[in-house]
């Protein structure tokens, strides 16, 4: 998710390396924090398979460089947008990273797509706690820690899904569902 996030940011213009940092920090940190042992690997990847551009920032500093999209990142962005892996659906925090960029994919209905993956997912009974195969209910279980878990997952589901019916039935306003990708720098 990190490479996701990376190729999320710059898809909205160049960036110097230290913005990147602080702007994937902000969207993951309080739950993955993000450290520079993992981000500046990522970054070096993504530069060696030809996904970004990498160059230095004259009168910047040592060190100061920016970054920026290759046409192939591009390419690389949308697809892993438009196909993500059933873990990045099924994993709180992995598909709320693909919702940060989703309106970079150019059609709503391969926005729309994603969020009948994820929907269906959320309505698939399930639980942190089972009683065989059964999942249990937070009414079932006795330990107040425990339960306190299932009602605050319930209550988050309840209102993701919520928010799903809504876009998908065209309860959104379309205008907040799409934004053009900046054109690759010549």
């Amino acid at each position: 998710m990190l490479e996701l996030a990376i190729l999320g940011f710059l898809a909205g213009g160049a960036l110097l390396g230290h913005e990147l940092r602080r702007r994937v920090s902000q969207l993951t940190g309080y739950t993955r924090p993000v450290s520079d042992g993992s981000l500046y690997p990522a970054i070096n990847r993504l530069t060696k398979a030809g996904l970004l551009e990498r160059r230095a920032e004259p009168g910047a500093g040592p060190a100061r460089y920016v970054l920026s999209l290759t046409g192939a990142g591009r390419t690389e962005l949308l697809k892993r947008l438009r196909k993500p892996a059933d873990h990045e659906i099924t994993d709180f925090t992995r598909f709320f990273t693909i919702l940060a960029f989703l309106s970079h994919l150019p059609e709503v209905s391969e926005q729309h797509a994603v969020l009948r993956r994820r929907l269906e997912f959320l309505e698939e009974p399930a639980s942190f706690f089972y009683d065989g195969d059964r999942p249990l209910r937070a009414e079932e279980v006795a330990d107040p820690y425990r339960r306190g878990m299932l009602l605050t997952a319930r209550a988050i589901s309840s209102a993701e899904r919520a928010w799903l019916h809504a876009v998908l039935d065209g309860d959104e306003p379309p205008e907040s569902t799409s934004f053009p990708l900046d054109e690759p720098a010549s």
